[in-house]
């Protein structure tokens, strides 16, 4: 426990948090109930604020564990919901709601392949609305669109990481409890571990009086070398997925809750349940871990399960717009840690951290970690990506047809709809309404219709460059296809309105 303050930890972390620019960090352990813990940095630049172990963050997808362990709860609940179990179909739990775009997905996907991304439904993130939109989406509606996308892999055939499910399953705690999803989160695991300073939303948070307390998220602006303000707002649309917010000495308790698994308020069986393994996550081990003596992970209930020299780890991370967290426990040794930031690169300094902890707890001497700045495989992808464009680009054809040929509303029951404008003297459409908002800006290859569409965060900018479409009948546009979802072999298609 005391390497958490020696001046070699926090040498360490402020070298990773130099190299992924991250401003300020909090991180906590357990070991046999005994906690420590400790911030870094700083929680906000202007006015500078100091980061400590009480700095409240936005942990993105950590919170899933959270969701996971509603569920089980309503699953070890026989007496009030003996319909709620692992093996039941989510058809049969929300009969009106949960229905998929091809009827055998929704006879048959069941709550456990939900909760561990095998339901052959891929992520679908840029589908759904935020609070930004006309018609913002909350977990009901993300629920009933189901219906209108399209699966792109066999039951239980595939892990397909799907935020949208997570969602789904806090509607269906919804529905059982007749709780609000925060109000149920509040009742059955804040308040009995006395978390006092987590709160599902931002608006959750200011009503328990601990909105000065939460970090600024930041992104780093590599072209200025500086850092930019990234503030979050309200994501209704996000719960179950994400959007808890909590501190490090907080969110360690339910890292103890869950380790420990004594009944409060997870007991044997539920934590049994949660840590079942169900899906293995890079079967062709494209996305194998840096770290040497690591097995490949498994999914088993809104957490990660892999193998470190014969340890069990359970883990999972979360990423959103300037927020990074992670958590770990190996059960065996009741050892456990919890790491947030207030930045994007948090997320991705978080394996390095998290694996320089459990190395000095097991061994007691961590100062090489044998680690991969990259994944070999990832940038090889990257590089095969980059090499596609480029000759698609090599034989590309000038624009011709008169850009306002393209302009129009075009919409998909799925995607809802996206505006083409023409800005700057080219295609463009703003998705920043989207809960994952963005903008795309068209360059032409070939023929008229072939582009690629250059997508750019709505916070943090970027270029992530997608195959799009457009398909002709005479000299009108009728429609327009954006590879929105890698797991798909099509293309999203949206038709276009006529005037």
């Amino acid at each position: 426990m005391d390497f958490l303050h020696s001046a070699g930890f926090a040498s360490h972390v402020q070298t990773l948090m130099d190299q992924y620019h991250v401003p300020g960090l909090a991180v906590a352990i357990v070991q046999n109930g005994s906690v420590s813990s400790t911030g870094f940095g700083n929680a906000s630049l202007s006015p500078l604020e100091p980061c400590t172990a009480d700095t409240v963050f936005d942990i993105a997808s950590s919170s899933k564990s959270f969701t996971a362990g509603s569920v089980a709860m309503l699953i070890d609940d026989n007496e009030n919901f003996p319909e709620v179990q692992y093996e039941s179909t989510m058809s049969s739990l929300l009969p009106d709601d949960f229905v998929m775009s091809d009827t055998e997905y929704t006879r048959n996907v069941t709550l456990a392949d939900v909760v561990s991304h095998r339901s052959g439904l891929p992520s679908h993130d840029f589908s759904y609305m935020s609070i930004r939109a006309a018609h913002p989406d909350d977990a009901r509606s993300i629920t009933r669109n189901l219906r209108n996308l399209p699966v792109a892999a066999p039951i239980r055939s595939k892990y397909m990481y799907c935020n949208m499910m997570f969602t789904v399953l806090s509607y269906l705690v919804e529905v059982k409890s007749r709780l609000s999803f925060s109000d149920f989160l509040e009742k059955h695991i804040f308040k009995p571990l006395n978390m006092q300073s987590t709160a599902l939303q931002r608006s959750g948070a200011r009503a328990k009086g601990v909105a000065d307390r939460i970090a600024m998220g930041y992104f780093w602006d590599e072209d200025n070398s500086t850092y930019v303000d990234c503030p979050m707002p309200e994501s209704p649309e996000a719960q179950g997925a994400g959007s808890i917010f909590t501190s490090a000495n907080d969110f360690i308790k339910w890292v103890q809750a869950l380790m420990d698994h004594k009944g409060t308020p997870i007991n044997s069986k539920m934590y049994e349940g949660l840590v079942e393994l169900r899906s293995f996550e890079d079967p062709n081990g494209k996305d194998a871990a840096p770290f040497k003596y690591t097995s490949p992970a498994f999914y088993t209930a809104g957490m990660d399960v892999y193998y470190y020299k014969g340890y069990v780890v359970v883990s999972h991370d979360g990423h959103d717009n300037g927020y990074g967290s992670r958590f770990f426990f190996l059960p065996d040794m009741k050892f456990g840690g919890v790491i947030v930031g207030n930045s994007d690169g948090a997320n991705d300094m978080s394996p390095f951290l998290a694996q320089y902890m459990i190395q000095q707890f097991l061994e007691g001497n961590a100062s090489s970690l044998d680690a991969l700045n990259q994944n070999p495989a990832e940038a090889a992808a990257q590089s095969e990506m980059e090499q596609k464009f480029d000759h698609m680009r090599a034989t590309s054809t000038p624009q011709e047809t008169p850009l306002p040929t393209y302009v129009g509303n075009y919409s998909n029951p799925g995607y809802h709809e996206m505006n083409v404008q023409v800005k700057d003297g080219k295609l463009f459409i703003d998705a920043t309404d989207r809960s994952m908002g963005f903008t795309l800006t068209f360059e032409h290859v070939a023929n008229q219709t072939e582009y690629i569409a250059h997508i750019s965060d709505w916070q943090e900018g970027g270029d992530d460059p997608v195959k799009a479409r457009f398909v002709f009948e005479g000299k009108e546009v009728v429609k327009m296809g954006l590879d929105l979802e890698e797991d798909l072999d099509d293309l999203i298609w949206f038709v276009k309105e006529t005037k």
